[in-house]
């Protein structure tokens, strides 16, 4: 499944007003209603992180191109990816960011195979684990591989692309 990827917010999250190329703006991925958004704001309306802020960054409105696209900061993806370790109900989440970060290269899979079997719950199921390592921080991230069902994959798709992008799709 490869992701449609969105640009940053054309606008303002508190004031509306437009953003234009080369404005420094604020984006923050914040916990509403059990889901992650993105949000940005401008500069002069950037006050601090809003309360269930899971990760922030300032970056520059870049010029209009032929399309590119604007990634959130690696360090911020690889917190976010850390931030889901905690919360089973995300490890399809997880496992696709996880898998995003891989195709990046910014994670790589461990020297040794370390795909293991887990048990769940009393044993009544297995989990495979993918273990992958990031030399930007020098350490190894396990991750549940959830294969999701084929109804799951466009809303999980577009949770992702919500997390990471707001506004436009390119």
């Amino acid at each position: 499944m490869d992701l449609k990827i969105q640009r940053p917010s054309p606008t303002c999250n508190q004031t509306g007003s437009e953003f234009k190329a080369g404005d420094v703006i604020f984006s923050a991925l914040v916990r509403e209603e059990g889901n992650l958004v993105r949000h940005d704001w401008s500069h002069d309306a950037w006050k601090s992180a809003p309360e269930g802020t899971l990760a922030w960054w300032r970056s520059v409105v870049p010029e209009q191109t032929d399309g590119g696209v604007s990634l959130a900061p690696v360090e911020v993806l690889l917190d976010t990816l850390e931030s889901l370790a905690d919360q089973p109900e995300e490890a399809a989440l997880r496992y696709l960011l996880a898998l995003q970060l891989l195709r990046r290269k910014v994670l790589r899979f461990a020297e040794s195979p370390s795909e293991e079997k887990e048990e769940a719950d009393a044993g009544s199921q297995t989990e495979e684990i993918v273990s992958l390592v990031c030399r930007r921080r020098d350490c190894e991230y396990r991750v549940v591989a959830v294969m999701p069902e084929a109804e799951e994959h466009a809303a999980l798709e577009d949770r992702l692309a919500s997390l990471l992008w707001s506004g436009g799709e390119s």
